[in-house]
């Protein structure tokens, strides 16, 4: 018995619209170690890092409520982030840290091995459980690969004792 078969215009239409399928699951697919730090489809972030991004209070009479813009959401508070360590914010995927006292800095928590959130901070780096890399806590750096590249920074900045996106 003959299988029914879909006119010649019809099976193009099929072809084509899994060729355009397949497009799109493979887009998702790119090199995570590409020239764009690390994250597929971003660009890094400017890197703030040091006590002089710290910002100073508004003057009294003169704070963001007066100007109709909302402040920006805390990220954590200082306190949060010991020193010579740091904080995963893994819902954020940015990973903060304090290696000299008051000096703050913000990382992509994504791994440039293979796109794992970083799980831990100690001993002066920034370690992903999948498979051993550590990076530097003062600059990203990559202290212990397989991570061919450094993570990528986020900009952050401290206003009075919260640590917010810049």
């Amino acid at each position: 018995m003959a299988e029914p078969s879909l006119p010649a215009s019809s099976r193009r239409t099929v072809l084509a619209c899994a060729g355009a399928a397949c497009a799109a699951v493979l887009a998702g697919c790119s090199r995570y170690n590409s020239n764009n730090g690390g994250i597929a489809g971003s660009q890094p972030a400017p890197a703030t890092s040091s006590s002089a991004a710290q910002a100073a209070p508004p003057a009294s009479g003169s704070g963001a409520a007066g100007s109709g813009a909302a402040a920006p959401a805390a990220l954590a508070s200082t306190s949060d982030v010991p020193v010579g360590g740091g904080k995963i914010l893994a819902d954020k995927k940015i990973v903060i840290t304090q290696p000299k006292s008051g000096e703050f800095h913000g990382f992509s928590a994504v791994c440039t091995h293979a796109g794992c959130i970083v799980g831990t901070v100690s001993g002066g780096t920034i370690n992903c459980p999948c498979h051993g890399s550590r990076f530097s806590i003062t600059n990203g750096s990559v202290v212990n690969g397989p991570a061919p590249s450094p993570l990528p920074p986020v900009g952050i900045k401290v206003q009075g004792t919260s640590i917010v996106q810049a």
